[in-house]
């Protein structure tokens, strides 16, 4: 298998380790003696490199994972033994940044924090700040259908892509369509968004970017408590503002942050931008509707701002390294009417362990992404992960029952794989279906979107 890699991308673009992503389960295992196993990775060059290591593997039955930076939590790159990977790392080429029509077209392998930085150079901005931006790949952001921070102005992952190149399992390659939206057919590419990597290799995007807002003004409110909290953001969001951040904290998750407020307060830190004056009213708006809470000032906004990166899955992985412990997160999303009930409900199953957190982020007219973060530990590796076992179903259980959603934003993997169908229904056959029509030799991520068909 290697020598024929090796004469697709040459001896110097192959080797031999193993490869995972940040999966709290293999991290947990790792720790347990149970390493990964090593696979062959590829480094491809180009466009017809990847074709042709496609049309190999097809050929001869053997399954391709793509990867980016790795920094996934959710167990959709493990690749098995006998699997190859496709390390896109050499596609790291930003095309072009055209200025004035607000596009970016770049290559799946481009640092998402660094096209950021290339972008802010010329006053530019994606808008896509995920906690782990600069551990991650635009290729990787785009599998896993993922949301940043600023998600509540400028949209997700899916509102910024206008079109992808990718090359399918038989080596076929798709070129992006024209222009800023076609009414031509559906919008074929956005089965890539969120795909996991399984139904080909997304080589490159053509991106919507926004000029960076002339000012900003954030400022933090501590609520007597998280209803009125929820009722304050839901109140910004249909009020027509769309603001730059908005996340409310629990009052354990504000403890847990080192903000010093009264017992049970909860903390909400808001930031709206624009032009000046339209950033400045905005955020005498976002205060009126927050008729019910204390001003902090700029404080919290300012001490988020310098910490939005610290919690990454490489924070996670040295929580997870005393033995007998477990950490994770489960992002879910759900109605404002929804919301109580299901954070109540999650926060009990979750919470039996140890540490249970939530803040509420992502925020749309209709509801908002609840983030839960558990930890715990127990006195063996089993029981720790039977505790773990119990707060995911705990978790996925109340969200299924509720009508809310099982991801927000870290896609699926193998961490959901188990409640997939449960909650596309009859839409796992259009996917089934259109997997097996885009791969039918089922060579691509097999741990991708629910898994093998």
């Amino acid at each position: 298998m290697r020598t024929e890699l090796e004469k697709i991308v040459g001896p110097a673009a192959v080797d031999e380790r193993p490869v995972r992503d940040m999966w709290p389960v293999a991290i947990m295992a790792e720790r347990e003696g149970k390493a990964p196993p090593k696979v062959l990775v590829a480094r491809p060059a180009g466009r017809d490199q990847v074709a042709a290591v496609l049309r190999w593997a097809g050929a001869n039955n053997v399954a391709v994972s793509p990867m980016g930076g790795g920094s996934g939590v959710c167990g959709a790159l493990s690749p098995a033994a006998g699997e190859i990977v496709l390390d896109m790392s050499a596609f790291d080429r930003v095309a072009e940044i055209d200025e004035t029509n607000l596009v970016c077209s770049c290559e799946a392998g481009v640092n998402g924090y660094a096209l950021e930085e290339q972008l802010n150079a010329r006053g530019l901005t994606l808008g896509h700040y995920p906690s782990s931006l600069p551990g991650t790949t635009i290729g990787g952001l785009i599998a896993t259908r993922s949301s940043g921070q600023e998600s509540s102005r400028y949209g997700s992952i899916e509102d910024m892509v206008i079109g992808l190149s990718v090359v399918l399992a038989d080596g076929t390659f798709a070129a992006p369509r024209p222009g800023p939206r076609s009414a031509v057919g559906p919008a074929l590419h956005q089965l890539f968004v969120g795909g996991e990597g399984g139904l080909g290799v997304v080589l490159g995007a053509v991106l919507r970017v926004h000029r960076l807002p002339e000012w900003t003004v954030g400022r933090g409110y501590a609520f007597p408590g998280l209803g009125a909290g929820l009722e304050s953001m839901r109140a910004v969001m249909q009020s027509g503002i769309r603001p730059l951040v908005m996340r409310l904290y629990d009052p354990e998750d504000t403890v847990f942050n080192g903000y010093d407020l009264k017992s049970g307060e909860c903390l909400l830190v808001a930031a709206t931008a624009g032009g000046r004056e339209i950033a400045e009213a905005e955020a005498a708006a976002v205060k009126k509707l927050a008729a019910e809470a204390r001003g902090l000032g700029e404080e919290p906004w300012q001490r988020w701002l310098s910490h939005r990166f610290d919690l990454s899955a490489e924070r996670m992985k040295a929580f997870l390294e005393p033995p007998g412990s477990y950490l994770d997160t489960v992002e879910l999303a759900a109605s404002w009417t929804v919301l109580p009930e299901l954070y109540s409900r999650v926060r009990s199953a979750i919470g039996v362990g140890g540490l249970a957190l939530c803040h509420f982020s992502h925020a749309y007219q209709q509801g908002c992404c609840a983030y839960f973060s558990f930890a715990g530990s127990s006195g063996t590796e089993a029981e720790a992960r039977a505790a773990y076992g119990r707060a995911w179903e705990g978790a996925m259980s109340a969200a299924l029952e509720l009508g809310a959603t099982i991801s927000h934003h870290h896609g699926v993997g193998q961490a959901r794989a188990r409640w997939v169908a449960d909650e596309m229904g009859g839409w796992m056959r259009v996917w089934r279906a259109v997997k097996e029509g885009l791969d039918p030799g089922g060579i691509m991520n097999p741990r991708a979107v629910g898994g093998p068909r």
